[in-house]
């Protein structure tokens, strides 16, 4: 499992609220979502985001509400991987349970660029900043919880057993 894209850079606390704004929860149509993810901040994101491009945050991404929109807004919109110094708790589950690959690694969330292009092996954790010619090493995931995100979520991989 890998990914390669552009690197779209956030800081910290990225919340719920920015990722999917609280006007936009009375639909749970994924591609509805896409549309206005990072609006708030980042008003031209959904423009610029390409298939397999990889979001890249501080601190703290995720935290905020327990809304699973956040990640599925993020998927939605094309995004292969977030990668972040470290994630809020429940967004990293909601993350996990929707089959939204992410990555911890200060080192890269800190040393990324807006606009780098970016390489992940997904099965080595291994993030490679082709950009700026830098490797960073992530934890890579455990085989379950690659099988969950390569099903798609928890629940296609639970409809798979």
């Amino acid at each position: 499992m890998n990914a390669h894209g552009t690197a779209h850079k956030y800081g910290d606390n990225v919340d719920t609220d920015v990722i999917i704004p609280a006007r936009y929860l009375n639909t749970a149509d994924h591609a509805e979502l896409a549309k206005h993810c990072m609006e708030d901040i980042d008003a031209g994101f959904t423009a610029k985001v390409q298939p397999g491009d990889i979001m890249v945050g501080g601190a703290n991404f995720g935290c905020g509400s327990s809304r699973e929109h956040a990640p599925v807004a993020i998927k939605a919109s094309g995004i292969s991987c977030v990668i972040a110094s470290t994630f809020a708790r429940i967004f990293y589950r909601n993350a996990i349970n929707i089959g939204l690959p992410i990555l911890e690694c200060p080192e890269a969330a800190a040393d990324i660029s807006d606009k780098d292009e970016i390489d992940i092996d997904f099965d080595t954790g291994t993030i490679k900043n082709i950009t700026r010619g830098k490797t960073y090493k992530a934890e890579p995931f455990p085989d379950f919880i690659k099988e969950i995100i390569s099903a798609g979520g928890l629940l296609q991989s639970a409809l798979r057993s």
